[in-house]
């Protein structure tokens, strides 16, 4: 299956939040989408119905297909500690994912397009994975040829979010990828004991 590039809003509205960051036009219609929207009867999901649409969400918040969603959960069950909790935390320390918490991007995708196209650097080298795994002390760039990209500096004056596991000069356009994140410290809304059992089956 081939990376979703669909209308945003329109998945947004089926979780009933706006996964992607800000977005006008899920404030305005936030019902599921659909042609009788609010007025569709719904009955009580199942439990599997449930854990479904938690894996779909984090898959989706995060830009991660199936393949690459069901090896980090195969990684995060190998590991010692608690699953979702791990699962999450391999989710957070992709590169993509660190370049837009460190607000050089305005979203995931465009994060993994700077990626993509060589203009992030891992250790002073230039990495085009966005998939990267990053390890605590990494400290991740702006190759110095792409510090006057509009798009980054307009990303970067609009983004005033601080991670305490992260830490980002704005001048140099640098920062250190400080540790994993705890759950407590990662914002996003999504129950990794659902996505645990969903796979657990």
């Amino acid at each position: 299956m081939a990376r979703y590039t669909g209308p945003k809003t329109k998945i947004a509205r089926k979780f009933g939040e706006a996964i992607f960051g800000e977005d006008k036009s899920f404030e305005k219609r936030n019902y599921p989408p659909g042609q009788h929207g609010n007025n569709r009867r719904r009955g009580k999901k199942s439990e599997y119905a449930m854990q479904l649409q938690e894996k779909q969400k984090a898959k989706y918040t995060y830009g991660i297909l199936e393949r690459q969603f069901r090896n980090l959960f195969k990684k995060a069950s190998g590991s010692s500690g608690i699953t979702g909790e791990i699962l999450l935390q391999l989710c957070e320390s992709r590169l993509d994912n660190v370049v837009f918490r460190m607000g050089i991007a305005p979203t995931r995708s465009a994060a993994r397009q700077l990626v993509s196209h060589r203009h992030i650097t891992v250790n002073g080298e230039i990495v085009n994975i966005p998939s990267y795994s990053l390890q605590e002390g990494d400290v991740i760039g702006v190759r110095e040829k792409s510090k006057s990209l509009i798009a980054i500096q307009n990303s970067l004056n609009n983004d005033n979010t601080v991670y305490d596991w992260l830490n980002f000069n704005q001048d140099t356009m640098t920062g250190t990828f400080v540790k994993v994140p705890e759950r407590i410290q990662i914002p996003e809304n999504i129950n990794e004991q659902f996505i645990v059992e969903l796979y657990s089956k």
